[in-house]
């Protein structure tokens, strides 16, 4: 059914249209409703529609879905074995710093934990697992001026704690 795919890539002139944006994510959850109560009911997406009794359809804003849901083929198992290839995790972008802040205000006050967070320095992020072991990034942008770069010009991402309090603090601007 599935054929391998070999071969040896080099650098093109192909480039995907800088245009192009990730639309949404479907994943495979062994509980349909604890889902819809961590997506919906913990981080506040919106249920748009139900697909029977198997799948469901979630937004931020009104939008047909950002994040699918089913149980087609996990009702019941167990997660994945955190070493098994996969997705690593599905990454939530919120419009400003004061938006992460409030989102981890939610979580601090259901007490739902965080795996970590980080200071990349082109984004701040919180980082969770849902109720099936599937990674959750929660994180905003800094504006692309303010992204570091090397002496050269280049990207220069890195990974630092990231100040809970301080982003707390947006909260009380």
């Amino acid at each position: 059914m599935f054929s391998t795919f070999t071969a040896n890539f080099t650098m093109s002139d192909y480039k995907i249209p800088s245009g192009t944006r990730i639309g949404h994510v479907h994943l495979k959850v062994s509980d349909l409703q604890r889902s819809l109560d961590f997506y919906c009911g913990v981080l506040g997406f919106e249920l748009m529609q139900m697909y029977g009794s198997q799948a469901a359809f979630i937004s931020a804003g009104g939008y047909h879905h950002h994040i699918g849901l089913n149980t087609w083929f996990s009702e019941g198992q167990p997660p994945a074995r955190r070493t098994s290839p996969g997705l690593f995790h599905t990454a939530i972008l919120y419009p400003e710093r004061k938006d992460l802040a409030r989102v981890l205000k939610r979580l601090i006050d259901v007490g739902y934990p965080l795996t970590g967070a980080s200071d990349h320095g082109v984004s701040e992020a919180l980082y969770l697992d849902d109720p099936d072991g599937n990674g959750v990034e929660l994180y905003w942008d800094r504006s692309r001026e303010s992204w570091p770069r090397t002496a050269s010009g280049e990207l220069n991402m890195f990974t630092d704690p990231l100040d809970l309090q301080d982003l707390l603090k947006e909260l009380e601007r």
